[in-house]
């Protein structure tokens, strides 16, 4: 019989349950359990949940059919089943984005993270905590420093085999790798060994634990902005490593903050945006075909798979885009794009541009005398050889305009 439920009444519960099934659940979530009209999860969920009147659904196919189905069900008593904790890269968090907090309940459940530390015997607070389960697994990259420890819940049987070439490329062979596989069951397995030789064939659904291990000739490959211009494939015409970390500075990366790059080139100062901050976005906005490539191979290489390279220039291109809380003027600095870029940019947004010609720098000087924020000169030289000694070679200034919209 169908539950009527007020509207103030939470109609959806959205239940952690782990491989011990109604075991490892509280008394009061089995009680919802039990009144539930509707229960929805994957296959696994419900062979954990199988004494019960209520009917049944499978995750929809794809997963973004999901909201539509369960609010389509609100005035049933409804109970979405997910791995572990609800709230914690699972799919309640989705859930919750979309529905009244007073129509839900989340019933927490002991998730693979903590049950992976235990095991390992890691100090959560001292850890990183990825997720690699449905998205590209490349983007796991940008965390692997020496000495750091790793949990990943990753998305298939070969995506530990994937992490670990990508750790014994960049010199981490000798990192540590621990697969475990269903955690808190009868069946759980663990299994072992090094990044180098990692040959073990692991179960499909699976956490991968990594203590980084740094050889002498390991890439340092920091999240402080600033890499070395080496690590970027590029024509030349790139934002350079001291002025790039001035920029990025400047452009202030937070999380899950967008940044567009307008004249991306090589993509160097949308990488170190994404890669600075967790889940901050980039949109690289280039019109040359080769650069879009070269950048879009950068992302992969540094662990940012989910730069957006859009084709075009300022200001034609940036219609349409998503509204940015920093933008980025690396190349064709004119008052039509800054208008548009500026005109799109969120309140308390970052806007920097940089420029070596005077046309450009005209530019920033009459942009300063309207709209104030700082311009500044960037003068960067190395030590090279001249002839069988060692002198200072200058790079070309730059110039730099930084505004915060408020």
């Amino acid at each position: 019989m169908t539950s009527e439920l007020a509207s103030t009444t939470p109609w959806l519960h959205v239940v952690g349950i782990g491989e011990d099934g109604l075991t490892g659940l509280t008394p009061v979530t089995r009680a919802v359990l039990d009144a539930a009209d509707v229960i929805i999860g994957a296959e696994r969920h419900h062979g954990l949940v199988l004494s019960n009147k209520a009917e049944r659904l499978s995750w929809p196919s794809p997963f973004s059919h999901m909201l539509d189905v369960v609010t389509g069900l609100r005035g049933r008593l409804v109970v979405v089943l997910v791995t572990g904790d609800p709230l914690w890269f699972s799919a309640g968090a989705r859930i919750g984005r979309s529905v009244e907090p007073s129509e839900i309940v989340f019933h927490p459940q002991v998730g693979a993270f903590q049950l992976a530390a235990a095991r390992m015997g890691w100090s959560m607070a001292d850890l990183e905590t990825l997720t690699v389960h449905g998205r590209p697994v490349e983007q796991m990259i940008a965390f692997i420093q020496p000495d750091a420890r790793l949990l990943v819940l990753t998305t298939g049987a070969e995506t530990p085999a994937q992490i670990a070439a990508f750790l014994t490329e960049r010199g981490f062979g000798k990192s540590k790798m621990t697969v475990l596989a269903a955690m808190g069951g009868d069946r759980e397995e663990r299994y072992d060994g090094l990044a180098e030789d990692w040959d073990h064939i692991v179960p499909d659904f699976n956490t991968l634990a990594v203590d980084c291990i740094a050889a002498p000739n390991a890439a340092l490959l920091p999240r402080v902005p600033g890499l070395a211009d080496n690590l970027f494939q590029s024509d030349g015409t790139m934002t350079k490593q001291e002025v790039r970390a001035a920029t990025l500075a400047k452009l202030m990366p937070m999380r899950g903050a967008l940044l567009w790059d307008i004249g991306a080139g090589s993509g160097s100062v949308a990488i170190e945006w994404m890669r600075a901050a967790h889940y901050a976005r980039a949109i690289g906005i280039e019109p040359r075909a080769d650069r879009r490539a070269m950048a879009a191979a950068n992302a992969l290489a540094l662990g940012t798979p989910r730069l957006q390279l859009v084709e075009g220039t300022a200001p034609d291109a940036l219609t349409g885009l998503e509204a940015p809380d920093a933008i980025f003027i690396g190349g064709g600095l004119s008052m039509d794009a800054f208008d548009a870029a500026w005109a799109a940019l969120k309140p308390l947004g970052r806007l920097v541009a940089n420029a070596v010609t005077l046309e450009s720098e005209a530019v920033m000087i009459a942009l300063h005398a309207k709209y104030g924020g700082e311009l500044v000169k960037v003068s960067v030289q190395r030590a090279q050889p001249v002839g069988r000694l060692t002198g200072w070679k200058p790079s070309m200034t730059v110039t730099q305009l930084s505004l915060v919209k408020r």
